[in-house]
């Protein structure tokens, strides 16, 4: 599903990310940890396209994406939630979870002023953005304001919102920062789901390993931009170097 050949990131005298290359199957949960300031979620911005590599190459589901623009990748299916929430603070969240849906009527400029045109297409945006919302638990909060929200709850709507733009990779960076325990193993168990019943394909930052390990089927670690180890969960686990990073 996603294929990275040697990817570098370089500002300045800075080689944020170092030549990384790592393969992503369909269907698979990885994980992506290391450090902080290892290169991680610059890595996951030059995969989705908010950053240019300095080299290498990113191909996803067989097309080269390298240096494309963002939403030519969100509409191939690659899509992406960032660390600290990017919300549309003073809107809803329905309407946040609403911006991703693609190929909408109502936003083409000769379809917007006949609403029959689009009015049925938007309600059933809507009625599948409230089953999202309630399964990242925010149903209650539809018409709340995202600025409203407390800031594990944010990181939900990053969520959800992530999965209205009808996804085939899911790129996650920490999805459970600021949730509390029970409701971040939900949100893993959710995600499991979602690979189960939808075949979705996830690339996860998480530093809550205790809860990553018990879902991704293999992990990359980072350390310096480079990816320094590779494997199922037990063999990171044992892995001296990892241990020492």
């Amino acid at each position: 599903m996603l294929e990275l050949d040697r990817v570098a990131k370089q500002f300045g005298h800075l080689r944020a990310v170092d030549g990384v290359s790592l393969t992503v199957p369909q269907g698979q949960i990885i994980g992506l940890i290391g450090p902080n300031g290892s290169g991680k979620s610059t890595l996951l911005s030059l995969i989705a396209g908010d950053l240019s590599p300095t080299s290498g190459r990113i191909v996803f589901d067989g097309h080269d994406i390298t240096r494309r623009p963002t939403h030519e990748i969100l509409q191939r299916g690659l899509v992406r939630s960032f660390q600290d929430p990017s919300l549309f603070f003073r809107m809803s969240v329905l309407d946040n979870a609403l911006l991703p849906v693609k190929n909408q009527r109502g936003e083409q400029p000769h379809q917007a002023p006949w609403h029959t045109r689009w009015r049925q297409q938007e309600q059933a945006a809507a009625s599948t953005a409230g089953d999202v919302l309630a399964g990242v638990q925010l149903r209650h909060a539809v018409n709340s304001l995202a600025a409203d929200l407390s800031g594990g709850q944010m990181k939900l709507l990053e969520l959800g919102r992530s999965l209205m733009g009808a996804p085939q990779l899911l790129l996650l960076d920490e999805p459970t920062a600021g949730v509390a325990g029970a409701l971040a193993y939900t949100i893993f168990q959710q995600i499991e789901h979602l690979r189960r019943t939808q075949g979705l394909t996830f690339l996860i930052i998480e530093h809550r390993l205790e809860i990553l390990f018990d879902f991704v089927d293999s992990l990359y670690v980072m350390h310096l931009g480079q990816v320094i180890a590779q494997g199922k969960p037990d063999a990171i686990a044992a892995n001296a170097q990892v241990g020492e990073v």
